[in-house]
């Protein structure tokens, strides 16, 4: 049992459930975090912690299901799919091509937008309030070209966006390159969205972490979520390893792991885990100062004060606890083709990570609609980071019934059914 029972527990301490606690706690609850590993190490600790409101198109689009195809027989394209007999997956995959339409595309746009844009806001404002020193800046980021029929193709992007006021420039390759001196001669053309930022992921969670203990909240480490318990509809308990835990109202943001837990009280989330890869380097010496997304190979750049990291790929290969070397070599080329110097002097980190993916690539935020004290703050996708404040104030909201900010409505569980 609990030594000290908390008003909320959190299941869960990566940015989500670390944001979640620290919001929380803002609001005047007690709270405690149960974390399998250590807390903010899994996902949230080696993305490339870009603050994106530019990602507010969703996914799937017409046109996705025919690159993804072309890519999926080639062991270092962008998207890949591990050949495996996994139905849940191919069932998952089949409900997104349903969605590649434009009308399905506009309705996820419109919702994404919002969230993205007051997340952006919320975070900046954290960094301020709470102090944290997680190397946050504000420059925006750019997405680049280098084949100019790509750049001519992609020129839906600043009307979609437009459209749900988030702001974006449309540069030549000149103008590109004079932006950000750290560019090739091979880009030809260039999106910039101002409105996005960046920070050093895992130090943001790091700071969360020591933001909630200060604040009187309890992180248990290595205290794996076995089972949830519930009498009369609500829940009761938590079993973990280490024992049994409650409280009266519970949020599970558990990422890619939360469909297994949510099935022992019958609950079917539709998340597939997304691996994603990243190196992490010492800054080499014509460092980029913006983020920079390589269209083409997909690849994201992005530098801090304190080191600079490639990363991206989307891989469907289950929980494989692999790091794919392949994929790893991708990044490097991928970049060196964008990039005075694509990558620094020595490499200081290699890792993976599984982003919970979602069939309509928006979050699944609020209550059970089976259990009244649970709250669901997971399938965020490759937007952990950059929804991690606008969730943790829709959670709060939801557990301290305050009006909420924006409608969660849209993004509840019973969307799926």
């Amino acid at each position: 049992m609990s030594a000290r029972p908390s008003e909320v527990l959190v299941l869960g301490g990566g940015v989500i459930g670390l944001a979640c606690a620290l919001e929380l706690l803002r609001a005047g609850r007690t709270v405690t975090v149960l974390e399998q590993g250590g807390a903010g190490g899994a996902t949230s600790h080696g993305n490339c912690g870009t603050i994106t409101p530019s990602h507010a198109t969703p996914l799937a689009m017409p046109g996705m299901i025919g690159e993804a195809l072309a890519q999926v027989l080639h062991a270092d394209a962008p998207f890949r799919v591990k050949p495996r007999f996994d139905p849940a997956l191919w069932a998952w995959m089949l409900q997104f091509a349903r969605r590649c339409n434009w009308r399905d595309f506009d309705r996820v746009n419109r919702i994404k937008a919002p969230l993205l844009l007051r997340s952006r806001r919320g975070i900046e404002a954290l960094v301020r309030e709470e102090g944290l020193d997680c190397e946050f800046e504000a420059l925006g980021t750019m997405y680049l070209y280098r084949d100019p029929a790509a750049f001519e193709h992609a020129q839906w992007l600043p009307r979609a966006l437009r459209e749900v006021d988030v702001p974006i420039e449309v540069l030549d390759g000149a103008a590109a390159r004079a932006r950000e001196p750290a560019l090739n001669d091979r880009i030809v053309g260039a999106h910039y969205n101002p409105a996005d930022g960046h920070l050093r992921p895992d130090r943001y969670v790091a700071e969360l972490t020591r933001r909630v203990r200060e604040r009187g909240g309890t992180i248990l480490e290595q205290e794996p979520v076995l089972a949830l318990q519930a009498r009369a509809g609500a829940i009761e308990s938590v079993q973990t390893r280490g024992g049994r835990h409650t409280a009266r109202d519970y949020v599970l943001a558990l990422g890619a792991w939360s469909p297994k837990l949510a099935r022992t009280l019958d609950l079917r989330l539709p998340i597939q885990p997304g691996k994603g890869y990243s190196i992490t380097y010492e800054r080499p010496a014509r460092c980029p100062r913006i983020p920079l997304v390589c269209k083409e190979r997909s690849v994201c750049v992005t530098a801090w004060s304190s080191g600079y990291r490639l990363g991206s790929t989307m891989e469907f290969a289950g929980f494989d606890a692999s790091l794919n070397r392949t994929r790893l070599d991708a990044l490097e080329r991928g970049a060196g083709e964008y990039l005075h110097e694509p990558f620094g002097p020595r490499r200081l980190e290699e890792w993976y990570g599984w982003r919970p993916m979602t069939w309509d690539d928006l979050p699944i935020i609020g209550r059970s609609p089976r259990h009244p004290n649970l709250v669901l703050a997971t399938g965020h996708g490759m937007l952990g980071v950059t929804m991690s404040a606008v969730t943790a104030e829709l959670v709060t909201d939801l557990v301290c019934a305050r009006p909420p900010a924006l409608d969660p409505a849209p993004l509840g569980l019973q969307r799926f059914a």
